[in-house]
C-alpha cells in the first residue's frame, strides 16, 4: 500500500484536500476500531466501504445521545443512585465521624435515613442533566469527533467532562438544593450534625452538603455515561442502528 504523507491525510480529514478529492484514502485501524474513511466526491453515497465525515459525526452524536439518555434515565429512577454501588452517595467523608458517633449512640436509623434522602436528591436532580449533555453534543466539531473516535474507550465521556462540568455544576447546585430540601435531606443532616455538635469535646462539623451532593451526583452521571460508551464501542448488540454499526462495527481482526 502506498504511504500517504501525514499532511495529505490531515488535510483530507479536515475536508481541505480539494486536489485529492478523487482519491480513496485508507484509514488505519486504531485501538481496535476501523476508523471511518472520509468519502470523496466521487464515492457513491451508498458505498459500504467508506463513511463520509458527516456520517462519522452523525454516528458519534447518535451514540453519545443514546449513552447519555440511558445513563441519565437510569440515574433519575428511584434507587438509580441509592442501589447502585458504583454511584451511591455515602455520608460525606469529612463528616464520617458524625455517622460513626451517632450510630454508636443508637441513632443508626437516622443516619441511614439521611443517606437515603441524599441519594433521592441526586436522583431527582439527574432529570435536568440530559438537556445540558445534548447541547454539548450538538456543538461537536469534526475535530472533536475524530479525537473521540481515535481516543480511548472513555474519550467521549472525557470530552463531556471537559465541556459540561462547569455548566452542570452551575445548573445542578440550585436543583440539588431544591431536591435535598424536598426529600428532607437538608433537614435530616442539620438535625444529625446539631446532635453531634452538642456532644461534649467533639470537633464541630460544617460540611457544605449542597456542594458535596452536587459533585457526587455529577460524578455518578459520568460513571454511567462511561459505561454506556464502553458498551457501544465493545458490544455489537448495543449498536441499535445501522449507522452505529457502520461507525463502531469495524473491528480489527
Amino acid at each position: 500500500m502506498k504511504k500517504i504523507c501525514l499532511s495529505l491525510l490531515l488535510a483530507a480529514l479536515l475536508g481541505l484536500a480539494g486536489t485529492a478529492a478523487a482519491q480513496t484514502i485508507r484509514i488505519p485501524k486504531i485501538g481496535g476500531l476501523q476508523l471511518p474513511q472520509p468519502r470523496t466526491s466521487t464515492t457513491k453515497a451508498g458505498s459500504t466501504g467508506s463513511l463520509s465525515q458527516d456520517e462519522a459525526a452523525r454516528g458519534l452524536k447518535e451514540a453519545l445521545t443514546q449513552g447519555i439518555s440511558k445513563g441519565a434515565d437510569q440515574a433519575s429512577q428511584t434507587d438509580g443512585f441509592y442501589l447502585n454501588r458504583l454511584i451511591r452517595i455515602p455520608f460525606p467523608p469529612d463528616a464520617q465521624r458524625v455517622a460513626t458517633t451517632l450510630r454508636s449512640i443508637g441513632l443508626g436509623r437516622e443516619v441511614d435515613k439521611f443517606e437515603l434522602t441524599l441519594n433521592r436528591g441526586a436522583e431527582d436532580a439527574a432529570k435536568s442533566a440530559k438537556p445540558i449533555f445534548l447541547a454539548a453534543i450538538k456543538s461537536l466539531t469534526f475535530k472533536d469527533v475524530w479525537g473521540i473516535l481515535t481516543g480511548e474507550k472513555d474519550a467521549a465521556t472525557n470530552y463531556l467532562k471537559r465541556t459540561t462540568t462547569e455548566q452542570l455544576t452551575t445548573a445542578f447546585k440550585p436543583i440539588i438544593q431544591q431536591s435535598l430540601d424536598k426529600v428532607g435531606a437538608t433537614r435530616y443532616y442539620a438535625a444529625l450534625t446539631t446532635r453531634y455538635n452538642q456532644i461534649p469535646l467533639v470537633r464541630p462539623v460544617q460540611t457544605d452538603l449542597n456542594q458535596y451532593a452536587t459533585d457526587k451526583a455529577i460524578d455518578g452521571l459520568f460513571t454511567l455515561i462511561a459505561q454506556e460508551e464502553a458498551n457501544i464501542r465493545e458490544n455489537p448488540v448495543a449498536r441499535t442502528t445501522e449507522l452505529l454499526r457502520r461507525v463502531f462495527g469495524r473491528k480489527s481482526s
